[in-house]
């Protein structure tokens, strides 16, 4: 009869400890400023709420494409891995939809429970989008959803 080794227990344990890991991460999508800073997240598995780095859920996405504040602010769209404002200015961006440098991510800070969502009101035209980046902040611009 062959005999089990007892160690092989405690990899098995760290296997599935580092791969539930990967997994939360791999469900939280960086956004980050024209400056290439980490500002805010997009939390694929909490109904694609946009929490701000300090953990506040501010925005969320709706049907793909809208950004809207939890206070039922239309803020933008979300299109091709870039945050765009109503003018058609560029916000922020995920990693690899535009051709720029990003800052390694600080610890993120807990999650705030979220708000009650707001009536969202009609999102307006979408505008031609522009090249070039909005003067507002990504941090302030979600900021102008929370409730």
């Amino acid at each position: 009869m062959k005999r089990f080794s007892y160690w092989i227990i405690p990899l098995i344990v760290l296997f599935y400890a580092f791969a539930a890991t990967g997994q939360t991460y791999a469900k939280e999508i960086t956004l980050f400023d024209s400056k290439g800073e980490a500002t805010a997240y997009i939390d694929t598995s909490d109904e694609l709420t946009i929490y701000l780095w300090d953990g506040n859920p501010v925005a969320y996405l709706y049907d793909d494409d809208h950004v809207y504040g939890f206070n039922g602010k239309h803020l933008g769209w979300f299109i091709d891995g870039i945050i765009w404002d109503n003018k058609g200015n560029a916000v922020g961006f995920i990693e690899g939809a535009v051709n720029m440098v990003t800052s390694i991510e600080p610890i993120k800070s807990i999650k705030s429970i979220k708000s009650i969502k707001s009536i969202r009101e009609i999102a307006p035209i979408k505008p031609m989008l522009s090249n070039r980046w909005s003067s507002l902040p990504l941090s302030i611009f979600l900021a102008m959803g929370a409730d």
